[in-house]
Protein backbone atom coordinates (compact mmCIF):
# COMPACT_ATOMS: atom_id res chain seq x y z
CA UNK A 1 0.00 0.00 0.00
CA UNK A 2 1.32 3.43 -0.97
CA UNK A 3 1.79 5.86 1.91
CA UNK A 4 2.41 9.57 1.96
CA UNK A 5 5.95 10.90 2.02
CA UNK A 6 5.24 13.85 4.35
CA UNK A 7 8.60 15.50 3.68
CA UNK A 8 7.61 16.14 0.07
CA UNK A 9 4.11 17.47 0.66
CA UNK A 10 3.81 21.20 -0.13
CA UNK A 11 2.17 23.21 2.62
CA UNK A 12 -0.14 24.89 0.11
CA UNK A 13 -2.05 21.70 -0.70
CA UNK A 14 -2.23 19.53 2.42
CA UNK A 15 -1.88 19.90 6.15
CA UNK A 16 -0.82 17.75 9.08
CA UNK A 17 -3.54 17.04 11.64
CA UNK A 18 -2.98 16.84 15.41
CA UNK A 19 -3.37 13.06 15.25
CA UNK A 20 -0.56 12.81 12.67
CA UNK A 21 -2.83 12.16 9.68
CA UNK A 22 -2.57 14.14 6.47
CA UNK A 23 -5.60 15.77 4.84
CA UNK A 24 -6.05 17.85 1.73
CA UNK A 25 -6.64 21.50 2.50
CA UNK A 26 -10.21 22.62 1.96
CA UNK A 27 -11.17 23.44 -1.58
CA UNK A 28 -10.63 21.88 -5.00
CA UNK A 29 -7.46 22.88 -6.87
CA UNK A 30 -5.22 21.26 -9.46
CA UNK A 31 -2.45 21.17 -6.85
CA UNK A 32 -4.59 19.21 -4.39
CA UNK A 33 -5.63 16.74 -7.09
CA UNK A 34 -2.11 16.19 -8.38
CA UNK A 35 -0.91 15.69 -4.80
CA UNK A 36 -3.62 13.12 -4.07
CA UNK A 37 -2.54 11.15 -7.14
CA UNK A 38 1.12 11.38 -6.10
CA UNK A 39 0.43 10.26 -2.54
CA UNK A 40 -1.47 7.26 -3.90
CA UNK A 41 1.38 6.47 -6.30
CA UNK A 42 -1.12 6.06 -9.14
CA UNK A 43 -0.37 5.12 -12.75
CA UNK A 44 -0.26 7.96 -15.25
CA UNK A 45 -3.68 7.21 -16.78
CA UNK A 46 -5.36 7.88 -13.44
CA UNK A 47 -3.48 11.11 -12.83
CA UNK A 48 -4.49 12.34 -16.30
CA UNK A 49 -8.10 11.33 -15.70
CA UNK A 50 -8.18 13.26 -12.42
CA UNK A 51 -6.82 16.46 -13.98
CA UNK A 52 -9.15 16.18 -16.97
CA UNK A 53 -12.09 15.73 -14.56
CA UNK A 54 -11.05 18.83 -12.64
CA UNK A 55 -11.07 20.93 -15.84
CA UNK A 56 -14.62 19.69 -16.55
CA UNK A 57 -15.68 20.31 -12.95
CA UNK A 58 -14.65 23.96 -13.16
CA UNK A 59 -16.79 24.47 -16.27
CA UNK A 60 -19.91 22.63 -15.08
CA UNK A 61 -22.58 24.56 -13.13
CA UNK A 62 -24.15 23.30 -9.93
CA UNK A 63 -27.57 21.85 -10.88
CA UNK A 64 -30.56 23.98 -9.87
CA UNK A 65 -33.42 21.75 -11.01
CA UNK A 66 -33.39 19.29 -8.09
CA UNK A 67 -32.94 19.85 -4.37
CA UNK A 68 -31.71 23.17 -2.99
CA UNK A 69 -27.89 23.03 -2.97
CA UNK A 70 -27.33 26.70 -2.21
CA UNK A 71 -26.01 25.97 1.30
CA UNK A 72 -23.41 23.45 0.05
CA UNK A 73 -19.95 25.03 0.02
CA UNK A 74 -17.52 22.69 -1.69
CA UNK A 75 -14.55 24.81 -0.66
CA UNK A 76 -15.20 23.97 3.01
CA UNK A 77 -14.94 20.20 2.54
CA UNK A 78 -11.93 18.09 3.43
CA UNK A 79 -11.41 16.11 0.23
CA UNK A 80 -8.80 13.54 1.21
CA UNK A 81 -7.43 11.95 4.35
CA UNK A 82 -4.23 9.96 4.27
CA UNK A 83 -4.60 6.19 4.79
CA UNK A 84 -4.07 4.97 8.33
CA UNK A 85 -2.28 1.79 9.29
CA UNK A 86 -2.82 -0.16 6.07
CA UNK A 87 -5.10 -2.84 4.60
CA UNK A 88 -5.77 -6.18 6.20
CA UNK A 89 -7.15 -9.57 5.22
CA UNK A 90 -8.08 -10.64 8.75
CA UNK A 91 -10.37 -8.82 11.17
CA UNK A 92 -7.99 -9.83 13.98
CA UNK A 93 -5.40 -7.45 12.53
CA UNK A 94 -7.72 -4.48 11.99
CA UNK A 95 -7.17 -1.52 14.38
CA UNK A 96 -9.57 -1.45 17.33
CA UNK A 97 -11.58 1.62 16.30
CA UNK A 98 -12.49 0.27 12.88
CA UNK A 99 -12.96 -3.28 14.13
CA UNK A 100 -15.29 -2.27 16.96
CA UNK A 101 -17.40 -0.08 14.68
CA UNK A 102 -17.76 -2.79 12.05
CA UNK A 103 -18.46 -5.43 14.71
CA UNK A 104 -21.38 -3.27 15.90
CA UNK A 105 -22.60 -3.14 12.30
CA UNK A 106 -22.36 -6.94 12.12
CA UNK A 107 -20.07 -7.03 9.09
CA UNK A 108 -17.43 -9.57 10.30
CA UNK A 109 -20.16 -11.96 11.50
CA UNK A 110 -22.02 -11.58 8.20
CA UNK A 111 -18.84 -12.39 6.28
CA UNK A 112 -18.33 -15.57 8.25
CA UNK A 113 -21.92 -16.75 7.77
CA UNK A 114 -23.24 -15.72 4.34
CA UNK A 115 -20.88 -13.50 2.37
CA UNK A 116 -18.27 -14.50 -0.20
CA UNK A 117 -16.14 -11.46 0.59
CA UNK A 118 -16.03 -8.00 2.18
CA UNK A 119 -14.33 -4.69 1.44
CA UNK A 120 -14.33 -2.16 4.30
CA UNK A 121 -13.71 1.55 3.71
CA UNK A 122 -13.18 4.13 6.48
CA UNK A 123 -13.20 7.83 5.58
CA UNK A 124 -12.50 7.19 1.90
CA UNK A 125 -9.66 4.76 2.62
CA UNK A 126 -9.87 0.97 2.39
CA UNK A 127 -8.68 -0.86 5.49
CA UNK A 128 -10.03 -4.40 4.96
CA UNK A 129 -10.15 -6.75 1.96
CA UNK A 130 -11.43 -10.28 2.32
CA UNK A 131 -12.40 -12.88 -0.31
CA UNK A 132 -12.82 -16.55 0.51
CA UNK A 133 -10.31 -18.87 -1.12
CA UNK A 134 -12.85 -20.90 -3.10
CA UNK A 135 -13.91 -17.73 -4.91
CA UNK A 136 -10.35 -16.62 -5.56
CA UNK A 137 -9.77 -20.02 -7.15
CA UNK A 138 -12.60 -19.31 -9.61
CA UNK A 139 -10.79 -16.22 -10.87
CA UNK A 140 -13.07 -13.73 -9.11
CA UNK A 141 -11.45 -10.43 -8.18
CA UNK A 142 -12.92 -8.44 -5.29
CA UNK A 143 -10.85 -5.73 -3.67
CA UNK A 144 -10.70 -2.03 -2.89
CA UNK A 145 -10.76 0.27 -5.91
CA UNK A 146 -7.38 1.69 -4.88
CA UNK A 147 -5.89 -1.81 -4.95
CA UNK A 148 -7.43 -2.52 -8.36
CA UNK A 149 -5.84 0.62 -9.85
CA UNK A 150 -2.45 -0.58 -8.62
CA UNK A 151 -2.69 -4.32 -9.32
CA UNK A 152 -5.23 -4.67 -12.15
CA UNK A 153 -4.66 -1.47 -14.12
CA UNK A 154 -5.06 -3.24 -17.50
CA UNK A 155 -8.54 -4.35 -16.47
CA UNK A 156 -9.56 -1.08 -14.82
CA UNK A 157 -8.31 1.47 -17.36
CA UNK A 158 -10.69 0.60 -20.27
CA UNK A 159 -13.74 0.99 -18.01
CA UNK A 160 -13.01 3.59 -15.34
CA UNK A 161 -15.22 6.64 -16.08
CA UNK A 162 -15.01 6.13 -19.84
CA UNK A 163 -17.94 4.10 -21.13
CA UNK A 164 -20.48 4.28 -18.31
CA UNK A 165 -20.17 7.47 -16.19
CA UNK A 166 -17.80 9.94 -17.89
CA UNK A 167 -16.64 12.99 -15.91
CA UNK A 168 -18.60 15.30 -18.23
CA UNK A 169 -21.89 13.69 -17.17
CA UNK A 170 -22.56 16.24 -14.42
CA UNK A 171 -20.89 18.60 -11.93
CA UNK A 172 -20.57 15.95 -9.24
CA UNK A 173 -19.34 13.14 -11.47
CA UNK A 174 -16.58 15.52 -12.59
CA UNK A 175 -15.73 16.34 -8.97
CA UNK A 176 -15.73 12.63 -8.20
CA UNK A 177 -13.37 11.90 -11.08
CA UNK A 178 -10.97 14.50 -9.74
CA UNK A 179 -10.86 13.53 -6.06
CA UNK A 180 -12.25 9.97 -5.79
CA UNK A 181 -10.79 7.69 -3.13
CA UNK A 182 -11.88 4.34 -1.73
CA UNK A 183 -14.63 2.16 -3.10
CA UNK A 184 -14.57 -1.38 -4.44
CA UNK A 185 -13.84 -3.37 -7.58
CA UNK A 186 -15.42 -6.68 -8.58
CA UNK A 187 -14.73 -8.81 -11.63
CA UNK A 188 -16.45 -12.14 -12.34
CA UNK A 189 -15.02 -14.27 -15.20
CA UNK A 190 -17.10 -15.81 -17.99
CA UNK A 191 -19.63 -18.37 -16.86
CA UNK A 192 -18.82 -18.02 -13.15
CA UNK A 193 -21.74 -17.63 -10.76
CA UNK A 194 -21.02 -16.24 -7.30
CA UNK A 195 -23.43 -18.14 -5.07
CA UNK A 196 -22.95 -15.84 -2.04
CA UNK A 197 -23.11 -12.03 -2.03
CA UNK A 198 -20.07 -9.77 -2.05
CA UNK A 199 -20.33 -6.77 0.27
CA UNK A 200 -18.65 -3.39 0.55
CA UNK A 201 -19.30 -1.14 3.54
CA UNK A 202 -18.38 2.54 3.59
CA UNK A 203 -18.14 4.51 6.83
CA UNK A 204 -17.91 8.31 6.99
CA UNK A 205 -16.33 9.19 10.32
CA UNK A 206 -15.13 12.80 10.03
CA UNK A 207 -16.99 16.09 9.88
CA UNK A 208 -17.07 18.60 7.01
CA UNK A 209 -15.75 15.83 4.79
CA UNK A 210 -16.44 14.75 1.25
CA UNK A 211 -16.45 11.03 0.55
CA UNK A 212 -16.04 9.93 -3.05
CA UNK A 213 -15.80 6.15 -3.21
CA UNK A 214 -15.87 4.51 -6.65
CA UNK A 215 -17.52 1.16 -7.36
CA UNK A 216 -16.73 -0.71 -10.58
CA UNK A 217 -18.39 -4.07 -11.28
CA UNK A 218 -17.65 -6.13 -14.39
CA UNK A 219 -19.73 -9.28 -14.91
CA UNK A 220 -18.33 -11.15 -17.88
CA UNK A 221 -20.47 -13.22 -20.28
CA UNK A 222 -22.83 -15.66 -18.60
CA UNK A 223 -21.71 -14.78 -15.07
CA UNK A 224 -23.78 -13.85 -12.02
CA UNK A 225 -23.03 -11.63 -9.03
CA UNK A 226 -24.96 -10.16 -6.11
CA UNK A 227 -23.18 -7.11 -4.76
CA UNK A 228 -24.32 -5.43 -1.51
CA UNK A 229 -23.29 -1.95 -0.47
CA UNK A 230 -23.90 -0.34 2.90
CA UNK A 231 -23.17 3.25 3.99
CA UNK A 232 -23.38 5.04 7.34
CA UNK A 233 -22.05 8.26 8.87
CA UNK A 234 -21.76 9.88 12.26
CA UNK A 235 -23.95 12.87 13.05
CA UNK A 236 -22.43 16.33 13.19
CA UNK A 237 -23.85 19.85 13.13
CA UNK A 238 -21.93 20.72 9.96
CA UNK A 239 -22.53 19.66 6.38
CA UNK A 240 -20.72 16.70 4.82
CA UNK A 241 -21.01 15.33 1.33
CA UNK A 242 -21.19 11.88 -0.23
CA UNK A 243 -20.65 11.86 -3.99
CA UNK A 244 -20.03 8.31 -5.16
CA UNK A 245 -19.99 6.83 -8.65
CA UNK A 246 -21.13 3.28 -9.42
CA UNK A 247 -20.34 1.76 -12.82
CA UNK A 248 -21.74 -1.67 -13.69
CA UNK A 249 -21.03 -3.64 -16.86
CA UNK A 250 -23.35 -6.62 -17.39
CA UNK A 251 -21.96 -8.51 -20.35
CA UNK A 252 -23.97 -10.80 -22.63
CA UNK A 253 -26.14 -13.25 -20.69
CA UNK A 254 -24.89 -12.07 -17.29
CA UNK A 255 -26.91 -11.08 -14.24
CA UNK A 256 -25.98 -8.42 -11.69
CA UNK A 257 -27.93 -7.52 -8.58
CA UNK A 258 -26.85 -4.34 -6.82
CA UNK A 259 -28.34 -3.96 -3.35
CA UNK A 260 -27.79 -0.97 -1.11
CA UNK A 261 -29.08 0.09 2.30
CA UNK A 262 -27.94 3.59 3.19
CA UNK A 263 -28.45 5.17 6.60
CA UNK A 264 -26.77 8.58 6.47
CA UNK A 265 -26.83 11.09 9.29
CA UNK A 266 -29.02 14.10 8.57
CA UNK A 267 -26.16 16.49 7.87
CA UNK A 268 -25.04 14.70 4.68
CA UNK A 269 -25.59 15.78 1.09
CA UNK A 270 -25.97 12.51 -0.82
CA UNK A 271 -25.27 13.26 -4.51
CA UNK A 272 -24.42 10.09 -6.43
CA UNK A 273 -24.24 8.88 -10.02
CA UNK A 274 -25.03 5.20 -10.59
CA UNK A 275 -25.29 3.55 -13.99
CA UNK A 276 -25.26 0.14 -15.68
CA UNK A 277 -24.61 -0.89 -19.27
CA UNK A 278 -26.40 -4.14 -20.10
CA UNK A 279 -25.63 -6.25 -23.17
CA UNK A 280 -27.81 -8.84 -24.95
CA UNK A 281 -29.82 -11.13 -22.62
CA UNK A 282 -28.13 -9.51 -19.62
CA UNK A 283 -29.95 -8.40 -16.47
CA UNK A 284 -29.37 -5.62 -13.97
CA UNK A 285 -31.36 -5.42 -10.73
CA UNK A 286 -31.20 -2.35 -8.51
CA UNK A 287 -32.64 -2.89 -5.01
CA UNK A 288 -32.27 -0.09 -2.51
CA UNK A 289 -33.36 1.51 0.73
CA UNK A 290 -32.52 5.15 1.45
CA UNK A 291 -32.66 6.44 5.03
CA UNK A 292 -31.43 9.71 6.48
CA UNK A 293 -29.26 12.32 4.72
CA UNK A 294 -30.16 16.00 4.43
CA UNK A 295 -30.54 16.38 0.68
CA UNK A 296 -30.46 13.54 -1.85
CA UNK A 297 -30.16 13.48 -5.64
CA UNK A 298 -29.97 9.90 -6.90
CA UNK A 299 -31.22 8.36 -10.16
CA UNK A 300 -29.74 4.91 -10.93
CA UNK A 301 -29.72 4.43 -14.70
CA UNK A 302 -29.73 1.35 -16.92
CA UNK A 303 -28.70 1.41 -20.57
CA UNK A 304 -30.11 -1.67 -22.34
CA UNK A 305 -27.75 -2.02 -25.29
CA UNK A 306 -28.41 -5.58 -26.50
CA UNK A 307 -31.49 -7.50 -27.56
CA UNK A 308 -33.32 -9.15 -24.67
CA UNK A 309 -31.60 -7.04 -21.99
CA UNK A 310 -33.56 -6.38 -18.81
CA UNK A 311 -33.53 -3.87 -15.95
CA UNK A 312 -35.44 -3.97 -12.65
CA UNK A 313 -35.39 -0.97 -10.30
CA UNK A 314 -36.86 -1.39 -6.80
CA UNK A 315 -36.39 1.36 -4.23
CA UNK A 316 -37.88 2.67 -1.01
CA UNK A 317 -36.99 6.02 0.54
CA UNK A 318 -37.99 7.89 3.69
CA UNK A 319 -37.86 11.67 4.17
CA UNK A 320 -38.63 13.10 7.59
CA UNK A 321 -38.18 16.52 9.12
CA UNK A 322 -35.97 18.75 6.99
CA UNK A 323 -34.94 15.95 4.61
CA UNK A 324 -35.47 16.55 0.88
CA UNK A 325 -34.93 13.63 -1.47
CA UNK A 326 -35.07 13.90 -5.24
CA UNK A 327 -34.75 10.32 -6.46
CA UNK A 328 -35.86 8.08 -9.28
CA UNK A 329 -34.66 5.78 -12.02
CA UNK A 330 -33.70 6.02 -15.66
CA UNK A 331 -33.89 3.28 -18.27
CA UNK A 332 -32.76 3.77 -21.87
CA UNK A 333 -33.92 1.05 -24.27
CA UNK A 334 -31.49 1.00 -27.20
CA UNK A 335 -32.21 -2.52 -28.51
CA UNK A 336 -35.21 -4.66 -29.51
CA UNK A 337 -37.21 -6.80 -27.09
CA UNK A 338 -35.79 -5.23 -23.95
CA UNK A 339 -37.72 -5.04 -20.67
CA UNK A 340 -37.72 -2.72 -17.68
CA UNK A 341 -39.71 -2.52 -14.46
CA UNK A 342 -39.47 0.41 -12.05
CA UNK A 343 -41.11 0.31 -8.61
CA UNK A 344 -40.49 3.32 -6.37
CA UNK A 345 -41.91 3.51 -2.84
CA UNK A 346 -41.62 6.70 -0.80
CA UNK A 347 -42.64 7.75 2.70
CA UNK A 348 -42.67 11.37 3.85
CA UNK A 349 -43.36 12.66 7.36
CA UNK A 350 -42.87 15.71 9.59
CA UNK A 351 -42.54 18.01 6.59
CA UNK A 352 -40.15 15.80 4.61
CA UNK A 353 -40.13 16.00 0.82
CA UNK A 354 -39.92 12.92 -1.42
CA UNK A 355 -39.72 13.32 -5.18
CA UNK A 356 -39.63 10.77 -8.00
CA UNK A 357 -37.85 12.02 -11.13
CA UNK A 358 -37.74 9.23 -13.69
CA UNK A 359 -36.96 8.70 -17.36
CA UNK A 360 -37.95 5.90 -19.73
CA UNK A 361 -36.66 6.32 -23.27
CA UNK A 362 -37.59 3.94 -26.05
CA UNK A 363 -34.96 4.44 -28.76
CA UNK A 364 -35.38 4.08 -32.49
CA UNK A 365 -34.31 0.42 -32.46
CA UNK A 366 -36.38 -0.63 -29.41
CA UNK A 367 -39.22 -2.43 -31.20
CA UNK A 368 -40.89 -5.09 -29.09
CA UNK A 369 -39.65 -3.54 -25.83
CA UNK A 370 -41.76 -3.12 -22.70
CA UNK A 371 -41.55 -0.88 -19.65
CA UNK A 372 -43.68 -0.48 -16.55
CA UNK A 373 -43.29 2.30 -13.98
CA UNK A 374 -45.08 2.39 -10.62
CA UNK A 375 -44.57 5.20 -8.09
CA UNK A 376 -46.31 4.91 -4.71
CA UNK A 377 -46.10 7.69 -2.15
CA UNK A 378 -47.27 7.50 1.46
CA UNK A 379 -47.62 10.74 3.43
CA UNK A 380 -47.90 10.50 7.20
CA UNK A 381 -49.29 13.99 7.84
CA UNK A 382 -50.83 17.06 6.19
CA UNK A 383 -47.64 19.07 5.70
CA UNK A 384 -45.23 16.61 4.07
CA UNK A 385 -44.81 16.37 0.30
CA UNK A 386 -44.63 13.69 -2.37
CA UNK A 387 -43.90 14.72 -5.98
CA UNK A 388 -43.65 12.80 -9.24
CA UNK A 389 -42.00 14.00 -12.47
CA UNK A 390 -42.12 11.14 -15.01
CA UNK A 391 -40.46 11.62 -18.39
CA UNK A 392 -41.42 9.12 -21.09
CA UNK A 393 -39.80 9.45 -24.52
CA UNK A 394 -40.94 7.11 -27.30
CA UNK A 395 -39.07 7.06 -30.61
CA UNK A 396 -40.45 3.72 -31.85
CA UNK A 397 -44.20 3.02 -32.30
CA UNK A 398 -43.90 -0.71 -31.61
CA UNK A 399 -43.29 -0.61 -27.86
CA UNK A 400 -45.38 -0.81 -24.69
CA UNK A 401 -45.00 1.65 -21.82
CA UNK A 402 -47.16 1.92 -18.69
CA UNK A 403 -46.91 4.46 -15.88
CA UNK A 404 -48.86 4.54 -12.62
CA UNK A 405 -48.51 6.90 -9.68
CA UNK A 406 -50.46 6.75 -6.40
CA UNK A 407 -50.07 9.12 -3.45
CA UNK A 408 -52.10 8.83 -0.26
CA UNK A 409 -52.24 8.83 3.53
CA UNK A 410 -52.81 6.09 6.07
CA UNK A 411 -56.58 5.89 6.35
CA UNK A 412 -58.43 6.23 9.62
CA UNK A 413 -60.40 3.09 8.75
CA UNK A 414 -57.22 1.01 8.53
CA UNK A 415 -55.94 2.37 11.85
CA UNK A 416 -59.31 1.78 13.52
CA UNK A 417 -59.47 -1.82 12.27
CA UNK A 418 -55.97 -2.67 13.53
CA UNK A 419 -56.51 -0.93 16.87
CA UNK A 420 -59.70 -2.95 17.30
CA UNK A 421 -57.46 -6.03 17.12
CA UNK A 422 -55.44 -4.86 20.12
CA UNK A 423 -52.60 -2.94 18.47
CA UNK A 424 -51.55 0.54 19.55
CA UNK A 425 -51.77 3.40 17.09
CA UNK A 426 -48.00 3.38 16.47
CA UNK A 427 -47.98 -0.40 16.04
CA UNK A 428 -50.87 -0.12 13.59
CA UNK A 429 -49.06 2.53 11.56
CA UNK A 430 -45.87 0.45 11.56
CA UNK A 431 -47.74 -2.60 10.26
CA UNK A 432 -49.30 -0.57 7.44
CA UNK A 433 -45.92 0.91 6.52
CA UNK A 434 -44.28 -2.54 6.52
CA UNK A 435 -46.96 -3.78 4.13
CA UNK A 436 -46.45 -0.73 1.93
CA UNK A 437 -42.70 -1.38 1.50
CA UNK A 438 -42.96 -5.19 1.38
CA UNK A 439 -42.52 -5.42 -2.44
CA UNK A 440 -39.01 -3.99 -1.96
CA UNK A 441 -37.99 -5.64 1.32
CA UNK A 442 -38.92 -9.11 0.06
CA UNK A 443 -36.15 -8.76 -2.54
CA UNK A 444 -33.51 -8.00 0.10
CA UNK A 445 -31.46 -10.67 1.87
CA UNK A 446 -33.12 -11.48 5.18
CA UNK A 447 -30.63 -9.59 7.34
CA UNK A 448 -30.99 -6.43 5.26
CA UNK A 449 -34.77 -6.65 5.11
CA UNK A 450 -34.81 -6.80 8.91
CA UNK A 451 -32.40 -3.85 9.11
CA UNK A 452 -34.44 -1.76 6.67
CA UNK A 453 -37.69 -2.49 8.52
CA UNK A 454 -36.04 -1.55 11.81
CA UNK A 455 -34.66 1.71 10.41
CA UNK A 456 -38.06 2.65 8.99
CA UNK A 457 -39.77 1.86 12.28
CA UNK A 458 -37.32 4.17 14.04
CA UNK A 459 -38.18 6.89 11.54
CA UNK A 460 -41.89 6.26 12.09
CA UNK A 461 -41.88 6.65 15.87
CA UNK A 462 -44.38 9.30 16.88
CA UNK A 463 -45.76 9.65 13.35
CA UNK A 464 -49.37 9.24 14.43
CA UNK A 465 -51.17 11.34 16.96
Amino acid sequence: MATADKTRIPNSTVKLQSDGSVVAKNGVTREVIAEISRIKNEPEFMREMRLKSFDIYERKPVPTWGVDLSSLNLDELVLYREPGSGKFESWDDVPDEQKQTFEKLGIPQAEREYLAGVVGVWDNNPFYEGLKEQYKDLGIIFCAMDTAVQEYADLVEPYFMKKCVPPQDNKFSALHGAVWSGGSFAYVPKGVKVDLPLQAYFRMEGQSEGTFEHTLIIADEGSEIHYIEGCTAQSYSVNSMHSAVVEIFAKEGSKVRYTTVQNWSKDVYNLNTKRAIVEAEGTIEWVGGSMGAKYVMLYPASYLMGEGARADHLNVGVASGGVWKDTGAKVIHHAPNTTSNILAKSISKDGGIMGYRGLVRMGKNSQGSKSRVQCDGLMMDDFSRSDTWPDIQIQNPYVTVAHEAVVGKISDDQLFYLRSRGLTEDESAAMIVNGFIEPVTKELPMEYAVELNRLIQLEMEGSIG
